[in-house]
């Protein structure tokens, strides 16, 4: 048989050298653990937060669009008013146009600086804008031009400028003067 190995630990009256040399491995490993969390912690933090900023802007695109697709519905189902002049009626719908835009947003800012309303519009040709909400009236080739705009189509465009809470996310997105990630929302129909 071979030489007998020595014990391990070297038993004493209480046992205490062969726990203190175990425990000491013991918290090595557990500072090796805190360490090597720490460094996995960071990536994936920064993934966590990057798919929270996203599913944040997304929430704001679906909604935005959704919102635009009902003001644009408005526009094209407006019932002109015969008492009214083309201009009138064409304020009254665009009104309206807003006003479904407004309704529709939910949950999302209806006011400055995340969307700019303002109370009148400018009017270049026949296109309509007040602030960050653009309505167009275009005339396709075969339909003539008339006072209820019927067979027109009507373009309906909103911009809404989303705040970015990741300043590291943020870093990769475009943004406006503000600072913040313009989001737009396009849609066109025919007007009935």
């Amino acid at each position: 048989m071979g030489p007998a190995r020595a014990p391990a630990c070297r038993p004493s009256r209480s046992g205490q050298r062969c726990g203190r040399r175990l425990l000491r491995g013991t918290r090595d490993q557990r500072g090796q653990s805190l360490v090597e969390f720490a460094l996995v912690l960071t990536p994936l933090m920064l993934i966590l937060l990057g798919i929270i900023q996203f599913g944040f802007i997304f929430n704001t695109y679906v909604t935005l669009t959704n919102a635009t697709r009902e003001a644009a519905r408005e526009g094209s189902i407006y019932v002109y008013d015969r008492t009214l002049t083309k201009t009138q009626n064409d304020l009254v719908r665009n009104e309206r146009i807003r006003t479904s835009l407004l309704a529709s947003m939910n949950l999302l800012g209806k006011s400055a600086p995340q969307f700019a309303n303002s109370s009148s519009w400018t009017v270049s040709g026949s296109t309509y804008m007040t602030g960050d909400l653009t309505v167009t009236y275009t005339i396709p080739s075969g339909i003539i031009d008339s006072e209820p705009r019927t067979g027109q189509r009507i373009t309906v465009a909103a911009r809404y400028h989303q705040d970015l809470i990741i300043p590291f996310i943020a870093e990769l997105l475009p943004q406006d003067a503000g600072g913040r990630l313009v989001l737009t929302g396009e849609v066109t129909m025919v007007v009935n």
